[in-house]
């Protein structure tokens, strides 16, 4: 009778820890943007199995088959509620919180539901060692809660995305696409502020740019005013802007750039350039006079090159020669933001705007061609992008109390805006006369590249950095033992395992007029290891 009791007793223990366990993965799976594949992934990477608990299980059933009694089960019970009843709450704690959306709730029910299912083994085997079973399944559970949805899922998708569709058929806006492996958000940003001067602009928030994102910036903010629809277009691989195309078709492209960011996704360059330009195809397969702003050196690839010879009415290229239709011809960076000279339809400008990162140039170039191909006068693009907010997370330059600059570049995702805040960081340390501190944990998605371009950037930082605080040091070897091998004079390395780490070592040693990067904040699942 008491061996019945405390079997049955220790069940609704496994189902807190269960309940507990579950949703610190949810937020890691969140985290995944819900894909199975990826989150498996990170399992294998992170280790991130129940060892506490796995070893007082062990111990527990060992004992039990040696001295064989009814407390053994309590003890289970103990053991279960011991790691989990001090564990942060993943909806409260974190970088990024779970957030239990209506879709993260059902995943959680079906996972929940089949935990508590597998908890009735070990109980009605009266084994120890079988509670092993359920606490290591727990995490697929949740892959399941996934697979099971699905169908619901693509309904709910299906049913929004129509939506949509017809609100952007009854509103008829002047549709603009912006993609590019980088610096598809600062253009965006930068134009959309200069249209708005003109007339009513709205522009996918923040990095929003996948299907259901930009579903629901539509079905919530499109209204019959807006005259541009500005809509950022993320590419996960092939097909994915081909999609986003049939949500909004594009009047207009932009593609920024063709780069290593997500490299792990594509496998090559050559891919990630097709993927791109799915967007340009798009503009002229709908509108034969549709036009596509870009980069030159977006042209270094065969479909691109392709693709410019075959439409060269639909082509305006910026970049830094004569073939340009808007030149760069000089840019630099001041203490109070870029300022740069431009020639355009065979008229010389000066663009000044309070922006900092020379790789902005390029992308202030990128919006004020396509301004003035809307038929903005360049006088009023001039005068608009002097009042150009900073962009949020994005180089962003914050004056501190204490007389210290902390250069916010938590959201940049590419080598080439990590090289430019380095620039930065050298421009303003030396003009503060204080030390230049960086703060990183690296660049993710760089696949076979990883090593090669953390050698690269260690050596830029280098020469523009005094102290360097990499995060997770282990992820960016290449980066850390070619700054620890060419340091000189006082330069020092201090290896953090986080950000509160290195925050606690900025509050300790900080001093007036330093000058503080912070470059690129990644998520929990890059950085922190859940204590399981």
């Amino acid at each position: 009778m008491i061996d019945a009791f405390l079997a049955y007793a220790l069940f609704p223990a496994f189902g807190f820890f269960a309940y507990r366990r579950l949703l610190t993965y949810l937020r890691y799976l969140q985290q995944e943007e819900y894909d199975g594949k990826r989150f498996l992934a990170w399992l294998w990477h992170a280790r991130a199995v129940d060892k506490r608990l796995s070893v007082m299980l062990v111990i527990v059933a060992s004992s039990a088959a040696a001295w064989p009694g009814p407390w053994w089960a309590a003890l289970v019970g103990i053991a279960m509620l011991s790691v989990v009843w001090r564990q942060d709450d993943p909806r409260r704690k974190g970088k990024k919180p779970l957030v239990m959306t209506a879709r993260a709730k059902r995943i959680l029910g079906v996972a929940w539901g089949i935990a508590l299912l597998m908890g009735v083994l070990p109980i009605s085997a009266s084994h120890m060692a079988l509670w092993l079973l359920p606490v290591h399944i727990l995490p697929l559970t949740l892959i399941v809660g996934v697979l099971l949805w699905a169908p619901h899922e693509k309904y709910l998708q299906q049913r929004y995305w129509q939506e949509a569709r017809h609100k952007i058929q009854d509103a008829k806006p002047f549709i603009i696409g912006v993609t590019g492996s980088f610096g598809k958000t600062s253009v965006k940003h930068i134009l959309g502020h200069i249209l708005e001067t003109s007339a009513p602009t709205l522009w996918t928030p923040g990095s929003v740019n996948t299907p259901m994102g930009n579903t629901r910036v539509i079905r919530e903010r499109l209204t019959p005013g807006h005259k541009y629809f500005i809509v950022e277009m993320g590419a996960y691989g092939p097909g994915s802007i081909e999609t986003l195309c049939r949500l909004t078709p594009p009047d207009m492209a932009i593609i920024t750039a063709i780069g290593s960011a997500h490299y792990e996704r594509f496998k090559s360059l050559d891919t990630v350039a097709e993927a791109k330009f799915e967007l340009a195809e798009a503009v002229i397969a709908d509108k034969p006079e549709g036009l596509v702003v870009t980069h030159q050196g977006v042209l270094d690839f065969q479909k691109t090159k392709t693709f410019a010879e075959q439409h060269p009415d639909n082509m305006i290229l910026c970049g830094r020669n004569e073939m340009a239709h808007l030149r760069i011809e000089h840019a630099t960076q001041t203490p109070q933001g870029l300022r740069i000279d431009v020639r355009w339809a065979r008229k010389a400008y000066h663009l000044a705007a309070p922006l900092y990162g020379l790789h902005h140039a390029e992308n202030i170039a990128l919006a004020f061609a396509t301004a003035c191909s809307l038929g903005i006068k360049p006088e009023t693009v001039i005068v608009s992008l002097k009042t150009v907010p900073q962009i949020t997370h994005r180089l962003e330059c914050k004056p501190q109390p204490n007389g210290t600059i902390l250069i916010d570049d938590a959201f940049n995702a590419n080598t080439k805006g990590f090289a430019s805040a380095l620039e930065l960081l050298d421009l303003l340390g030396k003009h503060q006369k204080g030390r230049r501190i960086l703060i990183t944990p690296g660049i993710v998605e760089l696949g076979a590249a990883h090593d090669a371009e953390h050698k690269k950037l260690a050596e830029l930082a280098l020469a523009t950095t005094d102290i360097v605080l990499p995060i997770v040091p282990e992820r960016i070897t290449g980066f850390v033992d070619t700054y620890r091998q060419g340091i000189s004079g006082e330069q020092r390395i201090i290896l953090r395992a986080n950000f509160a780490q290195a925050q606690a070592w900025l509050t300790d040693n900080i001093r007036s007029n330093d000058v503080v990067l912070l470059e690129n904040d990644l998520p929990d699942l890059y950085e922190t290891k859940p204590v399981l």
